[in-house]
């Protein structure tokens, strides 16, 4: 793979990380850098780790994972979305300050089951393995970092409604992981 070629699987495998961190943007209102940072660097280092997963030859596993991604991927953006959308109509007893790690690993897996699959063709295009997951996880960083902002920039919309609009994004990305 050329350099350009290995930029545009980056970009494309940031998409998911900048959509899933716009989501997140809507709703904290709280320890904002640290939750943009904690977020970006769980998704950089999420779509930084699995490529180097598929291109050591796991071709067992991820044969398996890549037949379900899919339904993987849906069940685990539908799940959280539905959350948000469910919490959105609970009494509040305080703002949410910060990502859970829990959260931020489902994220990052959810986002980078795609990138499992790229490590495999980078192996089987002899691509160097250093190069491109460095650059797919520094565009997943950089995409995260905006996409959150960008969302928070929403801020003045009210709390239920961004929250309602983060679940509905991340049901969104569930239904185009199963159509696209």
């Amino acid at each position: 793979m050329y350099l350009l070629d290995i930029l545009f699987l980056a970009i494309a495998l940031g998409i998911d990380c900048l959509v899933v961190s716009f989501s997140q943007g809507l709703i904290f209102t709280h320890n904002r850098v640290k939750n943009s940072l904690a977020l970006a660097f769980t998704m950089g280092l999420s779509q930084g780790i699995m490529p180097c997963i598929g291109y050591f030859g796991i071709s067992g596993i991820s044969n398996y994972v890549q037949a379900y991604s899919k339904i993987l991927v849906f069940l685990i953006f539908f799940v959280l979305g539905a959350k948000f959308i469910y919490e959105a109509f609970q009494e509040k007893e305080k703002n949410v300050c910060c990502i859970g790690l829990k959260c931020l690993l489902t994220l990052g897996i959810a986002t980078s089951i795609d990138a499992l699959a790229a490590g495999v063709s980078l192996n089987l295009t002899k691509t160097p393995l250093l190069s491109a997951t460095l650059l797919i996880g520094i565009a997943s960083f950089i995409m995260s970092i905006l996409g959150f902002w960008f969302g928070n920039f929403f801020k003045s919309m009210p709390s239920k409604y961004l929250e309602i609009s983060g679940g509905l994004i991340l049901i969104l990305l569930a239904l185009k992981s199963v159509f696209m």
